[in-house]
C-alpha cells in the first residue's frame, strides 16, 4: 500500500522526534562532573547564572589548580566587593587575580569575552566552570572561539533543573552545534 506525502511527513517527523529523544536520554546520562583540582591549567574561567559557580572556581584557584580567573556575564551593577562578599570571595584574591567580564548577556557573548581574555593573558589552557547541563554547549561556543592549541578543561557544577529546562538546554545544544557546523558566510553566521 502506498504512503501519501502526509505520511511521509509523518514518519519523517516521528523519526526526528524519535533521534531527539534518544539524544536527550544521551546527554543526561553523560552529564559531565567537576574536573579533578589536581588538574592544573593556566586560568579558570566562571560564567555566571547558577548557584556553586563562583564557588568552585574560588576552590580552584585556592587549590592552586590556576593563576588567574575570570568571571563571565557579571551585572553591570555588581562591584567587585559586593560580588566578593556575596560570594564568600577572600578579599585578597578578589585583588590580585580575579578578573571580572560585564560584556556577556548570553552564553555565545560569554565565549567571545572568554576567547579575548584567554588570548589577553596568552593562556595556553583554561578550565571552564559552568552548571553541569550547560557545559556541553558553553565547551563547543568557547573551542570555537579559541586558538586550537588552547587547551580546554570542562568542569561541571552539578545543578538540579527541572526537566523541561534540561529538555530546553539539549535542544539549544544542538542548535549551537548546527550553528557552529554552518560555513563562515553563511545565512546567520
Amino acid at each position: 500500500m502506498p504512503v501519501g506525502p502526509g505520511g511521509i511527513a509523518a514518519r519523517i517527523a516521528a523519526a526526528g522526534l524519535l533521534a531527539w529523544a534518544l539524544g536527550f536520554v544521551w546527554y543526561l546520562l553523560a552529564l559531565p562532573g567537576p574536573a579533578p583540582l589536581a588538574r592544573a591549567t593556566d586560568g579558570v574561567v566562571v560564567l555566571t547564572g547558577g548557584s556553586g559557580r563562583l564557588a568552585r572556581g574560588v576552590e580552584v584557584m585556592q587549590a592552586g589548580s590556576a593563576k588567574r580567573m575570570l568571571v563571565s556575564g557579571v551585572d553591570k551593577s555588581v562591584r567587585p566587593r559586593d560580588l566578593g562578599s556575596a560570594a564568600g570571595v577572600p578579599a585578597t584574591l578578589l585583588a590580585c587575580c580575579i578578573d571580572l567580564g560585564f560584556a556577556a548577556e548570553n552564553t555565545r557573548a560569554n565565549a567571545e569575552e572568554v576567547a579575548e581574555w584567554v588570548a589577553r593573558q596568552g593562556h595556553r589552557s583554561v578550565r571552564l566552570v559552568t552548571a553541569n547541563h550547560h557545559l556541553p554547549r558553553a565547551m563547543g561556543e568557547v573551542r570555537a572561539r579559541l586558538a586550537p592549541e588552547v587547551v580546554v578543561v570542562g568542569d561541571g557544577v552539578p545543578d538540579r533543573k527541572p526537566l523541561a529546562h534540561l529538555a530546553a538546554e539539549y535542544s539549544k545544544l544542538l542548535a549551537s552545534r548546527i550553528r557552529l557546523l554552518a560555513p563562515v558566510g553563511a545565512a546567520g553566521a
